[in-house]
């Protein structure tokens, strides 16, 4: 198969590297704003040769995966359009899916029956291609989010790919997927960046990092992330992430109190119900 990626950075070259492994891809375009990825992704034979505009890119692809920040996607819809070949498949990425829908949609026409959305549960904290792993998406659950305007055939094929990569593929409404991963994704990344930089910007900050152990470390891991891939995903699910900042905020008011008032039963009955929750949550995974 012919395929474009518009985006080449970790999850799309690992897309790249887990289809090359599965003997999917016959030839591959690159298409990013950075020079050096495009030869990272070269050099590692992830991609054929790279395109100097999305357009050209996508001109003879039989799937275009767009991997790009989602803040771009927009712009990329429009670039992409109207050099779309006929018959082609579309599919992204992205950790957001409403507003990637709305932009699809307004930009690709009759394509957009041909667009299948898709969030892949994967990832690692360092960004960029040169961390690209073909083994990255096995076993990981990978999400389609199809509209009633999708193509059956088109929603099957890009299914049938995904399963490639090792990933399960399951399908879910968009506006539930973003309901969803604004509280177990979009937050904790949110507060992984602000307890960093909270710490990090004190009076003594440097000195207070430098005694952080493995628990500082496992909560803050995240907040080495891409920051603009970051800032776009906050800001394209803002509705449903203000939602669970505020749920968090008040639960962390809560704590304040009990803090200063030296309330053991209130800060002891909060730790007992998430030790509950965490542990019950993570049996079947450390079971595996």
């Amino acid at each position: 198969m012919r395929i474009a990626l518009i985006g080449v950075g970790m999850i799309g070259g690992s897309l790249m590297a887990a289809w090359r492994q599965a003997g999917v891809v016959t030839a591959a375009t690159g298409y990013d704003t950075d020079p050096k990825a495009l030869a990272v992704a070269g050099e590692r034979g992830l991609i054929d040769r790279g395109a100097t505009s999305v357009a050209q890119a996508v001109a003879d692809a039989e799937l275009v995966v767009v991997a790009t920040p989602v803040g771009s996607m927009v712009e990329v819809f429009q670039q992409l359009a109207p050099a779309l070949p006929r018959d082609a498949l579309l599919t992204d990425v992205g950790s957001t899916k409403g507003d990637v829908l709305d932009h699809a949609r307004a930009a690709l026409g009759a394509a957009f029956s041909r667009f299948v959305p898709a969030h892949p549960i994967a990832g690692k904290e360092l960004p960029g291609v040169e961390h690209a792993d073909a083994q990255l998406f096995a076993g990981k659950r990978v999400v389609l989010t199809p509209t009633a305007e999708t193509s059956a055939d088109a929603l099957a094929k890009v299914e049938g790919l995904f399963a490639r990569t090792g990933a399960r593929v399951e399908r879910m409404d968009a506006a539930e997927h973003d309901r969803i991963f604004a509280a177990v994704s979009h937050l904790p990344h949110l507060l992984s960046f602000a307890l960093m930089a909270a710490i990090g910007s004190e009076p003594g900050g440097e000195r207070k990092l430098a005694y952080g152990g493995a628990g500082f470390r496992d909560f803050t891991r995240i907040a080495a992330s891409s920051p603009v891939m970051w800032r776009d995903i906050c800001v394209a699910n803002r509705a449903a992430l203000g939602e669970e900042l505020r749920g968090y905020r008040a639960l962390l008011d809560s704590l304040q109190r009990a803090v200063d008032d030296g309330d053991a039963a209130t800060l002891q009955q909060t730790f007992e119900l998430a030790a509950r929750l965490r542990r019950r949550w993570a049996a079947p995974a450390d079971a595996q």
